[in-house]
């Protein structure tokens, strides 16, 4: 089941990352990519963002990723929906940062402007523990090691 939770995750392209300060959540619709074990999701975002002062505050965050389409003809009973678990931690290296901007161009172009923002920040999620319900009663939980 692992490696069926890690497919949907590098399949996907975006998520909504959940951060919570003070006891108050807060959701973000969020552009991401993996690295190639699905360990890693790098994602970006101003500096001055209610998200990004959250994950400083406490690190621990989860977003989920799921297979809903466009459209009302997909039976809904089919979807899958991926939890993760995991720890925010800022890029420091330049290089790695300029990688990972390059790879989520390349992916969403659409996000040009917001890389170029220089505002931006790079940041990535070490993945914890995988939660996927696959249709509407079967739960899996992985914890990674």
């Amino acid at each position: 089941m692992l490696e069926k939770m890690v497919q949907l995750l590098k399949s996907s392209c975006s998520c909504v990352l959940a951060t919570c300060s003070n006891n108050r959540p807060h959701c973000s619709l969020m552009a991401y990519v993996t690295d190639d074990a699905g360990r890693t999701v790098y994602m970006i975002t101003r500096k001055k963002s209610r998200k990004y002062g959250n994950m400083q505050e406490n690190p621990l965050v989860s977003f989920l990723v799921d297979t809903r389409g466009a459209g009302d003809s997909q039976d809904m009973s089919q979807v899958s929906a991926l939890t993760v678990h995991g720890s925010f931690h800022p890029l420091a290296n330049p290089a790695e940062k300029q990688a990972v901007l390059n790879r989520l161009l390349e992916r969403q172009p659409h996000l040009k402007e917001l890389t170029d923002h220089p505002d931006i920040e790079v940041f990535s999620i070490a993945v914890e523990s995988f939660l996927l319900l696959d249709g509407v009663v079967n739960a899996y939980f992985e914890i990674l090691q």
